[in-house]
């Protein structure tokens, strides 16, 4: 194995000095969005990103998220994205559309471009579910 494997040893804590983080977070569903980013905010800044070093962008809901990221990505001005939103499932198969789609369409950003993407999209049932899951998040 190679000396230059990123995951040789998976025991040693991600290092974000000097990297450039661009965040782009849905505000449909706030309520849950908000949380998440304050969460990713905080990781990145204990992982050694600084505060300074993270944009962030909203967009109105998931499906608008890949377009935003495209967009960031393009600008040349970050080393990774971070996609948030949340989709809860309704009482018509719009949920599995908005899913599906933003979940599409953020793999075709990272795979076309191969700039490193970490997606927490939260997809649940419930507002119910997804409010008592936000301690995992």
């Amino acid at each position: 194995m190679s000396g230059d494997d990123p995951f040789a040893d998976l025991t040693t804590p991600p290092d974000g000095i000097g990297l450039r983080v661009g965040i782009v977070v849905s505000r449909f569903n706030g309520q849950v969005t908000s949380r998440l980013l304050a969460g990713a905010r905080d990781a990145l800044t204990e992982h050694g990103v600084a505060a300074d070093a993270i944009s962030v962008e909203n967009v109105p809901g998931a499906l608008e998220i890949p377009v935003v990221a495209q967009a960031m990505i393009d600008s040349g001005q970050f080393d990774a994205i971070v996609a948030l939103g949340c989709v809860i499932r309704g009482e018509t198969t719009h949920y599995e559309t908005v899913a599906d789609r933003s979940a599409e369409g953020i793999a075709r950003v990272a795979l076309d471009t191969g700039v490193f993407f970490f997606n927490d999209t939260t997809t649940t049932e419930s507002s119910k579910n997804c409010s008592a899951s936000q301690s995992k998040c």
